[in-house]
């Protein structure tokens, strides 16, 4: 299963406010990975850590940032929301947003296993979502939680 899911190196997402729409770097973490033990160099990622991180990276990034290397199509439109109104047609598109980016993702199932609100624990004016995806690998499925600044 961790060959179809991959390995890739581990990003840090940087202070835990980072929103959708902020454009900071994002950080490589020397030290040992979660797959690769070695002592130094770039910590790892493989399997279904990966797909978590390949996952909110791709929802962080804006549709079209990456134009210029090829990847016309990768990320998601989640900076659309920035300004919107706290209000069901913004949690309406947020997600359409999340569903769109996921099912660009091919190492995830086309149907979402779940996608909800964490309503209770949201600041003013943002929206705060859980996303759990099934894997084509199979195995169990993948969570990942991310909050978007409006």
């Amino acid at each position: 299963m961790n060959d179809v899911l991959g390995t890739d190196l581990r990003v840090l997402l940087g202070p835990p406010a980072m929103g959708a729409h902020d454009t900071s770097p994002l950080d490589l973490r020397l030290g040992a990975g979660v797959a690769d033990r070695s002592a130094d160099g770039p910590l790892l990622l493989d399997g279904r850590h990966n797909l978590g991180q390949a996952l909110v990276l791709r929802l962080l990034t804006p549709r079209g940032a990456l134009a210029g290397l090829g990847h016309a199509d990768y990320g998601s439109r989640l900076h659309e929301l920035i300004g919107e109104r706290k209000d069901e047609a913004s949690r309406a598109r947020c997600k359409t947003f999340v569903l769109e980016a996921v099912a660009a993702e091919p190492r995830v199932e086309d149907e979402v296993v779940e996608l909800t609100f964490d309503i209770a624990s949201e600041g003013p004016s943002e929206l705060r979502f859980l996303l759990t995806v099934q894997p084509v690998a199979g195995g169990e499925p993948v969570s990942v939680g991310l909050g978007v600044d409006l």
